[in-house]
């Protein structure tokens, strides 16, 4: 009944409105003396000339606007309407003149084209001002609920005032909820100063936040700037902080559709904002050919690289997805995480150790898949050089048996994911993984079915064990932060822009080349350490960070291809491909035949001499450091004949 009552409200609204408009037109065409002949004729138009109107606004739908959301669209849809309606009425006009001769009741029609003019005019703004009205009603109602009712709204400063700006502007204006107040716009480019967009003025640039601040007590800002860098984010959110503001940012604020933002997202500026890249362009139709309606397997399904690589799979729909794993709570998660999607693809979980050759022999008889997607590995630089053993045998020895499995029961391609440790490598876990590099450059003869092919990256943002984490941990403990040394450098991007770049890289392959990602510029730890304080609201004097000294194994400064590697560009901007002729095969499977025999020894030292001849750039270190030696600052000795290392902390994961 309410709603009925509402529509014929609104009718009656709309009737008056065109009505008004009609009368006024004659008023004002006549100067407020409508001659006496053309006040009959005007009398006589009225109801059709309002009906007509009306029934043009119903038939394209403005009618069901909703009055109190009504924008620029709808006003454009309306004067549309009223543009239509006019030349319809001026062609009534002039088949009227020609045909009054014949039919005497046409000269009713004949009236001014001024007075149809000035109805078109007043028609358009009158029927469009009440939507606007009761808009600007309902957004001050709201406003008013929003002071009185509740936790009083934030005053924000939103900085960036283009269109995804003004999108946010607006949305703010019908979502009370979200406890709001936008004081005003920050911009740098001067020309926006002292505009308005949606009642929000651009009242400076980033560079007038404090002074802003003062003036009209604002509490936090909130960045508005869609497809903003990393930079860019955190010089924003430097001088924000400077002027003591809380600085929250919209995920995904770059995916704008249809003219709208969603801001229930609204959150706390993270450190994958400060190191924000350009959103990855991947050519769909290349991925789609390689994983359309094939059977994928992910190795490593559970971990951080792994699930992830099994998310942007799905996105290409395969004909089953396997997952493998050897860790059933990751696998459990991952899993339960795709099933619930409800894709018509299986998604099959299979806990199975890659090393464990029978079992790996009953997956790939089973299911025989096509792509192979390798993420299993060990990754941990101090815990490989305390278990030199496990690394040769996961990284190494795994790699080979997967790969050698893919190739006997046809897989068209096998992607092995690598790491920029594998460069010219100082640990025990990089000669691993730059071993299992040359093992898989190596394969793929002409005999081969299957495609063999390396993709190498840096550090991920947000991986188990990462250094965002643990620095986070030793914050919300007080401190100190530990960090190796002062100059610690590395790469990151965040985990699914690597995992798009491994699919395109899937999709670029010919076989046999290590693609190289683009990993922007490298960031210092302590850098990233002191992000991490001020995003934590405290101030680099609250938290101490200390310099503990580079760790066995460790380098300063990673690198992302060999000396002898040249990096080629290749059809994608974020990718290059190294260039180095492959190792053959049987000058590899030698020193693998000397690292097994010294895995069953048990014989450390013979495994670090195994992985030197594997990759002659290793140079094995002495472990002579005891485990307490780092964390207590002394000079401990090593027990005789035991090998021992230095036990592992936070700040070992960098």
């Amino acid at each position: 009944m309410r709603r009925v009552v509402r529509q014929a409200l609104q009718i009656a609204v709309d009737a008056c409105v065109l009505s008004l408009a009609y009368w006024l037109a004659f008023l004002l065409r006549f100067e407020f003396q409508i001659p006496l002949q053309m006040l009959k004729r005007a009398v006589f138009l009225w109801p059709y000339v309002v009906l007509f109107e009306y029934a043009l606004l119903a038939l394209s739908g403005t009618t069901r606007f909703a009055w109190r959301f009504v924008g620029l669209r709808e006003a454009a849809q309306i004067f549309r309407v009223f543009a239509l309606g006019t030349t319809a009425i001026v062609l009534v006009r002039f088949l009227s003149a020609a045909l009054q001769d014949r039919f005497a009741y046409l000269q009713y029609a004949l009236v001014p084209l001024g007075t149809t003019l000035i109805n078109f005019v007043l028609g358009f703004l009158g029927i469009t001002g009440v939507r606007v009205l009761r808009r600007l009603l309902a957004e001050r109602k709201e406003q008013q609920t929003r002071i009185s009712g509740g936790s009083p709204p934030i005053p924000t400063i939103l900085v960036g005032a283009g269109q995804a700006g003004a999108m946010v502007a607006k949305e703010i204006a019908t979502r009370p909820d979200l406890k709001i107040d936008p004081i005003g716009f920050l911009d740098d480019d001067k020309s926006k100063l002292g505009s308005v967009i949606h009642g929000v003025r651009v009242l400076g640039t980033t560079s007038d936040a404090n002074d802003i601040v003062n003036k009209y007590d604002v509490r936090q800002a909130l960045v508005t700037i869609a497809n903003a860098p990393g930079p860019v984010i955190r010089r924003i959110t430097t001088q924000c902080q400077a002027a003591k503001l809380t600085v929250k940012v919209i995920p995904g604020l770059f995916e704008i559709v249809g003219g709208q933002v969603n801001l229930s997202r609204i959150r706390a500026v993270a450190i994958e904002d400060l190191l924000r890249r350009t959103p990855v362009v991947l050519e769909d139709n290349a991925i789609r050919h390689v994983v359309r309606d094939r059977v994928v397997m992910v190795t490593g399904a559970g971990g951080s690289i792994g699930s992830e690589l099994c998310r942007q799979v799905c996105r290409f729909r395969p004909a089953c997805l396997l997952l493998v794993e050897r860790a059933e709570n990751a696998l459990f998660e991952i899993h339960r995480e795709l099933s619930g999607q409800g894709f018509e693809f299986p998604v099959v979980p299979l806990i199975a150790d890659i090393l464990d050759e029978g079992r790996m022999r009953t997956v790939f008889s089973r299911y025989a898949p096509n792509v192979v997607f390798h993420a299993a590995a060990h990754k941990h630089v101090p815990m490989m050089e305390w278990n030199p053993s496990e690394a040769v045998r996961n990284n190494v020895l795994g790699t080979r048996q997967i790969a050698l499995l893919a190739n006997e029961f046809g897989a068209q391609e096998f992607v092995m994911i690598s790491t920029d440790k594998a460069v010219n490598p100082s640990s025990v876990m990089g000669a691993s993984k730059r071993a299992a590099e040359k093992y898989i450059q190596a394969c793929g003869d002409h005999t081969s079915k299957t495609k063999y092919l390396t993709v190498r990256f840096g550090n991920v943002l947000g991986s188990a064990g990462s250094v965002i984490p643990i620095f986070q941990r030793q914050i919300a403990a007080g401190g100190p932060i530990t960090v190796t040394h002062p100059e610690m450098r590395r790469y990151f991007m965040t985990i699914p822009e690597a995992c798009q770049l491994v699919l395109q890289a899937a999709a670029m392959g010919q076989g046999k080349e290590i693609f190289i990602l683009d990993m922007g510029e490298p960031v210092r730890i302590v850098d990233l350490a002191e992000d991490l304080v001020r995003l934590s609201g405290l101030a680099l004097e609250d938290v101490e960070i200390r310099f503990t000294g580079v760790r066995p194994g460790e380098k300063l400064f990673e690198e992302l291809s060999v000396a002898d590697e040249h990096a080629d560009k290749t059809r994608h901007p974020k990718i290059f491909v190294g260039r180095q002729r492959p190792v053959p095969l049987e000058d590899i499977e030698k020193p693998l035949i000397a690292a097994r025999s010294a895995i069953e020894s048990n014989d450390e030292n013979a495994i670090r001499h195994a992985l030197s001849l594997l990759v002659p750039e290793y140079r094995p270190h002495p472990r002579t450091e005891s485990p307490g030696a780092a964390s207590a600052g002394s000079e401990a000795k090593s027990s005789p004949g035991r090998n021992t290392a230095p036990l592992p902390t936070a700040r070992d994961v960098t």
